[in-house]
């Protein structure tokens, strides 16, 4: 993909940054034997377990587990976007940003003119909500609705004049300006010669990026035109399942921001800030997407989601749960305020003020609560199968967490609902977590210990990746099944193609990976001692594995023998198999021929 920064440049990058300077700019560190300390940035603790390591580039909390790269950590804790953050480590080590693809100088010069088009036109609007002769008529609509002049200006409120091309005529003039406009969603191009304005006779709310660019608009009728609301359409610098309307206002507003409000619509948001509470933001009308949810978590710890109390409110609440719970990390606090039937933020703050609208929040549900209330209001919890059945609702909800202190809780919390023992649910849930595989192998006792030989095989390549140059192909293993195969084999093959590659950058390569945690955490664990014969003990438990793979490909072949029979090549690799097999445990009876039984 054009424009995408190469891996082996945010490898590089990672190499060359040194972490604890990155972090202790931000959080304090005390140097504790060769790594630092500090309380953890992420949780509420009073004794430090959040571990800076300068020899590994990486962090790692023992009370959460956070952890990451000095990438990483700009991310989480200063809330900056991947490509914010990979652009302040390169600021700090000198480097320049490359892109894939070659050639996007002219995309990139075009975005910042679709930016700078942007930005006219909402200077245009604002001044028409000053100046135009019918902009009386927005600004009564907006004071009608308790608006304020300075809050106007602070979200940069406009009006949108009637008339088919107004901001046209006012932009417009050369070719390139009228394909920008249309580019950026401000102007229509019917097909024919003329360009018309989006927005008509509406006031206007200026959409802006994280770095206050503004990326679109949405606008409100002020006559019978429809659709009440309309929005800019999607283009190259916006994209509605991403931006939250007001962020970039709340962050401005607010120091830190303790908490965040999620609610559908600007007007909310514009409400809200007009009382004094400025640490609303809006989902632009939609849904609230994983993108939309992310970013703000990403500037807050707690989350708010504000719904009205209907039916309809009740489904977007759902909606929004099920979009949450795979994305749900441990130290992150989601509820869900749901509001009296036919009222919404804008209606409650104005006829109740801020209070009013806070002592709602205080009724907010937790996502645990309102999960299992959801799922109970389904089945009648006095009857046995009542309680099976919310067991089977909630089984892969939880499955799908990968916050593994919340998960805890919650099948606890489960536990209480149903009766059945919290070890049994977190069986039954953990089941459900797993892809479908084939039966454990009964033969080959010593697979008992196949957790502990892949976790040393993986430890070993974290500290020493050219150690994968020593076998030829991870072809068999793939075929492994056991817990942490797949992300041994992955591993193996990006070892091989960066043996030079940091413990940090490692980690962070596969920061997005389903057993990702389980990698950090070896890394925050102990070094192992790296000795002499290092090699032979790494290919030595390759080996093993190897033999791990037949061992479980020949009790397969067997099964299948006995339930029908093998076709002639599969008998051949049964007697090839059965070779190496037959000197440590005896073979089933009638396997010298398990095609024929």
């Amino acid at each position: 993909m054009a424009n995408r920064i190469p891996q082996s440049f945010i490898d590089e990058l990672i190499a060359r940054v040194d972490i604890v300077e990155v972090i202790d700019e931000r959080v304090p560190l005390k140097k504790a034997g060769r790594d630092h300390v500090a309380c953890c940035p992420f949780h509420t603790e009073k004794t430090p377990s959040f571990s800076v390591s300068p020899s590994k580039q990486f962090y790692y909390c023992f009370g959460c587990g956070a952890h990451g790269t000095a990438l990483g950590f700009l991310m989480d804790y200063a809330h900056l976007e991947f490509l914010d953050a990979v652009q302040e480590l390169a600021d700090r080590t000198g480097m320049v940003v490359p892109r894939e693809g070659g050639g996007d100088l002219g995309s990139q010069s075009e975005t910042a003119e679709l930016h700078e088009i942007l930005r006219e036109a909402s200077v245009f609007y604002r001044r028409q909500l000053r100046e135009h002769p019918q902009g009386e008529t927005a600004v009564r609509y907006l004071q009608t609705r308790g608006m304020s002049g300075e809050i106007a200006a602070q979200f940069h409120l406009g009006y949108a004049p009637p008339g088919w091309d107004n901001l046209v005529r006012a932009l417009g003039g050369s070719q390139r300006t009228a394909r920008l406009l249309t580019k950026s969603g401000l102007a229509i191009d019917k097909g024919g010669e003329r360009l018309y304005d989006r927005f008509r006779n509406r006031v206007v709310f200026p959409i802006r990026d994280r770095r206050g660019r503004v990326v679109a608009f949405g606008a409100r009728a002020l006559g019978d035109e429809t659709p009440k609301y309309l929005n800019s359409p999607e283009t190259p610098v916006f994209h509605k399942g991403r931006e939250l309307y007001g962020l970039f206002e709340a962050r401005g507003a607010n120091r830190s921001l303790r908490r965040l409000f999620v609610v559908e619509g600007y007007m909310d948001v514009v409400s809200l800030a007009h009382a004094g509470i400025s640490n609303a933001v809006a989902t632009l009308g939609t849904a609230a997407t994983a993108d939309q949810m992310t970013r703000a978590f990403r500037t807050t710890a707690e989350v708010v989601f504000c719904f009205d109390g209907d039916e309809a409110g009740r489904r977007a609440a759902w909606r929004a749960a099920q979009t949450l719970l795979p994305l749900l990390r441990d130290g992150w606090l989601a509820s869900f305020m749901f509001l009296p039937e036919g009222e919404d933020p804008d209606t409650v703050v104005r006829a109740r003020g801020a209070e009013g609208f806070n002592a709602e929040a205080e009724r907010a549900v937790s996502l645990s609560d309102f999960l299992f209330q959801h799922l109970g209001e389904q089945e009648n919890l006095d009857t046995l199968d009542g309680r099976a059945r919310l067991i089977e609702l909630a089984r892969p909800l939880l499955g799908k967490l990968n916050a593994r202190a919340f998960q805890n809780l919650a099948i606890a919390r489960l536990s209480e609902i149903t009766g059945l023992s919290a070890p049994e649910l977190a069986r039954l849930v953990v089941e459900e977590d797993r892809a479908p595989r084939p039966r454990a192998p009964r033969r080959a006792p010593q697979r008992r210990g196949n957790p502990s030989l892949i976790r040393k095989v993986i430890t070993l390549l974290l500290y020493r990746p050219d150690l994968a140059s020593l076998i030829e192909g991870t072809g068999r293993l793939a075929s492994l099944e056991v817990p942490g195969a797949v992300l041994l084999t992955e591993l193996l093959d990006f070892a091989r193609s960066n043996p030079s590659v940091t413990l940090g950058a490692t980690v962070e390569h596969f920061r997005s990976h389903p057993e990702g945690r389980h990698l950090a955490k070896l890394a925050g664990e102990t070094s192992p001692t790296l000795a002499e014969g290092l090699e032979r003990e790494f290919t030595d438990a390759i080996k093993r594995l190897e033999e791990m793979v037949d061992s479980q490909r020949f009790d397969q072949l067997t099964r299948k023998a006995r339930a029908g029979g093998l076709t002639d090549e599969e008998e051949r690799e049964f007697r090839r198999l059965l070779e190496p097999a037959a000197a440590s445990t005896s073979p089933p009876s009638g396997a010298s021929s398990p095609g024929r039984q």
